[in-house]
């Protein structure tokens, strides 16, 4: 009887060790002016097994999206996806121009050098949800380039939701 329970402690310990992550690189977060009420988030995203990102939270915004940006008729058009699937063994960038998490509603001004609490919100192949907390920092408006020589320049300055 003793080894049946150990068994089946070693089972779930073992299915809890098995648990999907993904390694999230290079997040950042674009600063913005004192009277702008969104920006975008960037990083990269590898799972260890099939995901799928399916929402954020951040406490310095009262709406947060996963949006991209496509052309649609030689047009650049932004919209809001239910998701965005992760494959093993590739890695996805949310940058500008392409994914990215929109945070929206902004609470305050985002200045450089401070860091934005994000928890990204995960569903693994049996659609099993699971969270990772980031804090990714805040570059400067204008700035050129955020971490890892991503350009910025989303054009989401004036951009009504």
């Amino acid at each position: 009887m003793k080894k049946l329970i150990i068994a089946g402690l070693l089972a779930v310990t073992s299915t809890a060790w098995a648990q999907t992550t993904v390694k999230v690189e290079d997040a950042w977060v674009r600063g913005t002016v004192a009277s702008q009420k969104a920006t975008g988030a960037f990083m990269r995203l590898t799972p260890s097994a099939n995901a799928r990102l399916v929402a954020a939270q951040s406490p310095v915004a009262g709406v947060v999206e996963i949006h991209e940006m496509a052309m649609e008729k030689d047009v650049m058009k932004m919209r809001q996806i239910p998701g965005l699937d992760l494959t093993v063994g590739r890695t996805v960038e949310l940058k500008p121009g392409g994914y990215h998490v929109m945070l929206m509603d902004l609470k305050q001004p985002l200045r450089n050098g401070e860091s934005v609490p994000i928890t990204l919100v995960f569903e693994d192949a049996a659609k099993k949800r699971f969270t990772q907390d980031i804090k990714a920092p805040v570059t400067a408006l204008g700035g050129g380039n955020g971490p890892a020589g991503m350009k910025q320049d989303m054009g989401h300055g004036t951009h009504k939701h």
